[in-house]
């Protein structure tokens, strides 16, 4: 690694405003970061000390002395101390509004502990306690592992002797799967007749008498989302996405992929971008979790009015979300017969929006880069910039094919890895999480935290993990059917001290990369964002340690000191 151009003594942490003299500039900026040691990205001058920015954008990139020729009277300066710089993260994969439901609701799966339905009496007093402390909250909102695997799945009874007259829904981790009390499932209409929509019933468990047994799967969550949105005011939803964005800053994320959302969530952005209080850059698909799409005049025509009215720096739309698969049960059941699937996306195609679907199965995998590659070779080349979201498991003869296709493959280290990575068979011996098989064969690798699927967002426990690949396991979980990961520093899991398929590692930079420059180039916002450039927005963020230096296994510990977003500091750390 290239020698540091300014080092403070060791110890030396805090970055300093400097109050320094000031001299007549020719290209006065308004701030300066200085002292620092700045990954900008850039492959032809990786490293620098220093950064101007003017307004919303990064000025210059050097060494101190060429930066402070830009001070001037007004300038502020700051005094990183040596401390490393990276790019703003691109979270490339989140659900925002989901994430910001269950930051203000009571959290059940920390990277401590994870308190399951194996644990009655502590989930009823953990709830009854969040009741008792938001009396105002007509919905109170949760967040649990719990089986996914009927007939082993929660019913309302233990929700219900927690609270019995307000709705609650917990959500599951992995957001596929809501467990819902009596209050909720009749808020949701869910009663002993099978509801109208023949996908969303398939999802409501039913006892052997065929009522509701406070679990819906997949689909049939859009019962409880619909009910959601009819009950939660946009004002309360506004005041949770704004406090989630600042804590989404606090982990060095100035911009994400929302990957589900309609209009309606587009305009919760818009509305803080226009009152100046939106400290993130969002891009959102149209999708529902593990739900069809369905290409009616209604859905067609919000996409249009999306793509028409949110295209800027800070709200943009134009990208449709398919589910190959679910993600409940032993192994994720199948959304589409991939002849349905093939018809909308080529429909879709025609229509110029950009396409990413969900898919964990090796044959969803393949299923997908079969139908991106007939759609290519129909409807011409363009820069399409198809993704493929997880692709936890892919079959080696379809590893090489994500480079030819130009598929960019959004995976999410911090899943990774438990003692069979994520496969759903043990005795299949498909490596899953095929990191190192990605970048040597070529192909754009974008990096995300799918939050809140994990918990919290950090995108350093993400780095570790694809630098490292230890093995991770909670006991708290080990008897929740449907589960087949232990992730990172989730739900009280801890490394066991061995590998998972090691030869998969990346280095830091490769990671570092997929976080920043990969996932920029996934929502095309490659030359906005990514790298810090001249001419580039200045979003960035200043970290506790250099993790390009520090033993993997340590970089979880990073904490993000401060966090720029288009010049504009949105976080300071205590």
């Amino acid at each position: 690694m290239p020698m540091r151009d300014f080092r403070h003594p060791a110890g030396a942490c805090a970055v300093t405003v400097l109050a320094l003299g000031w001299q007549c500039a020719a290209f006065a900026s308004d701030m300066l970061l200085i002292h620092g040691h700045v990954y900008s990205g850039n492959r032809q001058a990786p490293w620098a000390a220093a950064v101007a920015i003017t307004a919303t954008r990064i000025e210059a990139v050097g060494d101190d002395a060429h930066i402070l020729k830009r001070r001037g009277a007004h300038t502020r300066v700051i005094d990183l101390h040596g401390q490393t710089v990276i790019p703003g993260i691109v979270d490339s994969h989140m659900h925002l509004l989901y994430g910001a439901i269950a930051l203000h609701g009571l959290n059940l799966s920390t990277p401590s502990s994870s308190v399951t339905p194996d644990k009655p009496q502590l989930l009823i007093e953990r709830l009854q306690a969040y009741a008792a402390a938001h009396p105002k909250d007509a919905i109170l909102f949760g967040r649990a592992d719990f089986s996914t695997v009927p007939p082993t799945t929660p019913t309302h009874a233990l929700l219900d002797r927690a609270v019995a007259d307000r709705p609650v829904m917990i959500h599951n981790t992995s957001e596929h799967a809501l467990w819902l009390n009596g209050a909720a499932l009749a808020m949701a209409g869910v009663t002993d007749r099978p509801v109208a929509d023949a996908d969303e019933e398939r999802g409501v468990i039913r006892d052997a008498s065929g009522r509701p047994s406070g679990v819906l799967l997949e689909a049939a969550m859009q019962l409880a989302a619909r009910a959601v949105a009819a009950r939660l005011p946009v004002e309360d939803q506004l005041t949770m996405v704004q406090a989630a964005t600042r804590y989404l800053n606090s982990f060095g994320i100035t911009s994400v992929v929302n990957a589900t959302g309609d209009l309606a969530e587009l305009r919760l952005y818009a509305t803080l971008r226009d009152r100046g209080a939106l400290t993130v850059r969002t891009r959102t698909a149209f999708g529902a979790v593990a739900v069809q799409q369905r290409l009616t005049p209604e859905f067609l025509a919000d996409l249009d009015e999306a793509r028409r009215l949110y295209h800027d720096d800070w709200v943009a739309a134009n990208l449709v979300k398919f589910f190959a698969d679910g993600s409940t049960g032993l192994v994720p059941p199948l959304v589409y017969a991939p002849q349905d699937y093939a018809a909308l996306v080529m429909q879709l195609d025609q229509r110029g929006y950009q396409l990413m679907t969900h898919a964990l199965r090796a044959d969803s995998v393949h299923m997908v880069l079969d139908t991106y590659e007939r759609l290519e070779q129909a409807h011409g080349r363009r820069d399409r910039r198809l993704r493929i979201e997880h692709a936890d498991l892919i079959d080696a003869a379809d590893l090489p094919r994500f480079a030819s296709l130009g598929v960019v493959a959004d995976m999410q280290p911090t899943f990774c890895c438990g003692e069979d990575g994520g496969n759903f068979d043990p005795a299949n011996q498909i490596p899953s999480d095929r990191w190192q098989s990605l970048v040597q064969g070529g192909a754009i690798l974008a990096f995300s935290s799918d939050w809140p699927c994990t918990w919290p967002p950090d995108p350093f426990v993400s780095i570790q993990q694809a630098a490292t690949r230890q093995i991770w396991r909670s006991a708290d979980t080990a008897n929740v059917a449907g589960e087949p990961v232990d992730g990172a520093a989730q739900a009280g899991a801890v490394p066991t001290g061995t590998l998972y398929v090691p030869e998969e590692r990346i280095a830091v930079e490769d990671a570092v990369r997929a976080f920043t420059q990969g996932s920029a180039y996934a929502a095309f916002a490659d030359t906005r964002v990514g790298t810090l450039e001249v001419g580039k927005l200045a979003d960035l963020a200043v970290l506790s340690q250099d993790i390009f230096a520090v033993n993997p296994s340590s970089i979880a510990k990073t904490r993000v000191t401060m966090t720029l977003v288009g010049g504009k500091i949105v976080y300071t750390a205590p």
